[in-house]
């Protein structure tokens, strides 16, 4: 029996007990569904069918959006001489840190009704009103802007570790540098795109902040609105269900995109320079595109926060940065951001070292909490602290596991990426030179699979700062943060006091999406 093997029964029991732990909020909305008769009555009417429909096309949308804006714009960093291709490549990848509630906000005081842009034009051309952003439309671009880094980043980490040999075979038999990207690069990056994808559809499917502002009918925002109107929230556990059995088909989905699918890297030790792809005259319509996606997804935004910003200082408003704040939400998410790894580490493990049926299944549950908007897994922890674990109740501990839960399926994602690229032959040798597996693991896994453990402690971290709901329900007696204080102002309409905390959560962010973007270019690309 190899070591590997040998390992799995100590690896099973955590791997098992932090599955256990994160599944409890399914475990929550399947007891109060199963408690009452009128949750499953709500499943037939056919308003929940044009729910599921509904949040069906949103999802479909904006992962197709995403995969349209990031894959042609990592290709072009990566692989081209795209002038400036790092700085594009860091500003394509900061609209991350950007809320959803906040990218609908800055949309709608853009281009909504009495929006800067349609103040322009009344004043220029007398126009009176433009076409309307709220619904569908706007959902889809505010989510687009929120999730497409994911896919962009992921693409960009899956270029640059590629073999360049087959585009290289291709050009030399005479296609063009496009058909060439279409027809050999994208189908050899099918795994990695559908990773993004699965982020990008799971994100979307729980977002509850963009769907709200833009007033679109989605299942998260139904259960929110049922949680809220009644005392029997039964019939909202049974559509969170509904939102669970969607994360499972998209799981599956997934599974056999990545599965028809094959990643190949350069072996190691043998990387060679590559001769990046002369755009030639297509420089300027690339540079064109790569304006576009920043002016659109990044600039914009800013830029009504900014005004915003300046105009409560022109009206005498004291606008002080809140950096009490800041550190309040910088405590909470390095903490969630190192719980979520170190509880992503055994699942992971156990998957890549004992590959079976049952571990890749217990691996694949890692990603349903992913779908559940953030208010149903704060209910479900209020439910389970006030009944099971009272000394939890209003604790900064219990809203730490809150994070962890929500954003598990991330930390899952970069610890499984950084273990595929770790070449078992080195663990095997360093094995036969007599160190312990521990000894192995410590100096021989974790340095092999940083940049994709950082990757996805980055991107908890991220999410942390932007989590709103299970904040405002779990955040013990006093305790604010940044996402907290634009809550509190935007929901009064108070623009000019939100945009202070918005303006700091992005530049408190920045850092973090610059060791996305840089640590695995300097790490040679591994994991990503």
């Amino acid at each position: 029996m190899s070591p590997r093997r040998r390992r799995a029964p100590l690896l099973a029991a955590p791997a098992l007990a932090v599955v256990a732990l994160v599944l409890l909020p399914l475990a929550y909305i399947v007891l109060r569904a199963a408690g009452s008769g009128r949750s499953w009555s709500v499943l037939a009417r056919r308003q929940t069918l044009d729910l599921v429909l509904d949040t069906s096309a949103l999802v479909g949308a904006v992962t197709a959006c995403a995969l349209l804006v990031g894959v042609p714009l990592a290709w072009l960093v990566t692989r081209t001489d795209l002038p400036g291709a790092r700085v594009w490549t860091i500003l394509a990848a900061l609209p991350l840190v950007i809320p959803s509630y906040v990218a609908a906000l800055a949309l709608l005081g853009a281009f909504g009704p009495r929006g800067l842009l349609q103040r322009l034009l009344e004043g220029a051309f007398g126009t009176q009103s433009l076409p309307e952003i709220y619904g569908f439309p706007g959902a889809v671009l505010a989510l687009t802007l929120s999730t497409y880094p994911y896919v962009f980043l992921l693409a960009a980490a899956a270029l640059r570790e590629a073999d360049p040999a087959l585009e290289e075979a291709s050009r030399g038999l005479g296609r063009p540098a496009f058909a060439t990207f279409l027809r050999t690069t994208v189908p050899s990056l099918r795994p990695s795109l559908a990773a993004g994808g699965l982020l990008v559809a799971l994100y979307t499917l729980s977002d509850f902040g963009a769907v709200s502002l833009m007033r679109y009918d989605a299942l998260t925002r139904a259960i929110y609105l049922r949680y809220r109107a009644l005392i029997d929230r039964a019939p909202a556990a049974a559509l969170a269900l509904l939102l669970v059995a969607l994360t499972l088909l998209i799981l599956v989905l997934e599974a056999r995109s990545r599965g028809r699918g094959r990643f190949s890297r350069g072996s190691p030790g043998a990387a060679r320079r590559r001769t990046p792809v002369a755009l030639g005259r297509w420089r300027v319509p690339a540079l064109a595109y790569c304006g576009l996606v920043v002016y659109a997804f990044l600039l914009v935004p800013l830029a009504v926060l900014g005004y915003w910003f300046a105009n409560g200082v022109s009206l005498g408003r004291p606008l002080g940065l809140p950096w009490h704040l800041a550190g309040s939400s910088l405590l909470v998410s390095l903490a969630a951001a190192a719980v979520a790894t170190a509880a992503a580490l055994p699942v992971a493990l156990l998957a890549r070292g004992h590959p079976a049926p049952w571990t890749r299944g217990l691996e694949r549950l890692g990603y349903t909490p992913n779908a559940l908007p953030g208010f149903v897994i704060a209910l479900s922890l209020v439910f389970f602290a006030a009944n099971y674990a009272t000394p939890l109740y209003g604790t900064m501990a219990l809203l730490i596991f809150a994070y962890t839960v929500r954003f598990f399926p991330q930390a899952l994602a970069g610890a499984s990426s950084g273990l595929e690229g770790v070449d078992p032959r080195l663990e095997e040798a360093a094995r036969g030179l007599g160190r312990r597996p521990a000894r192995v693991f410590g100096s021989v896994t974790v340095p092999l699979a940083r940049p994709g453990l950082l990757a996805g402690a980055a991107l908890v971290f991220l999410s942390t700062m932007k989590e709103l709901p299970a904040t405002l329900l779990l955040r013990p007696l006093g305790f604010d943060t940044l996402a907290t204080e634009i809550w509190r102002f935007s929901s009064l309409g108070l623009y000019s006091r939100a945009a202070p905390p918005a303006l700091l959560l992005v530049a408190v962010s920045a850092p973090f999406v610059y060791l996305l973007v840089v640590r695995p270019r300097s790490a040679g690309g591994t994991g990503g």
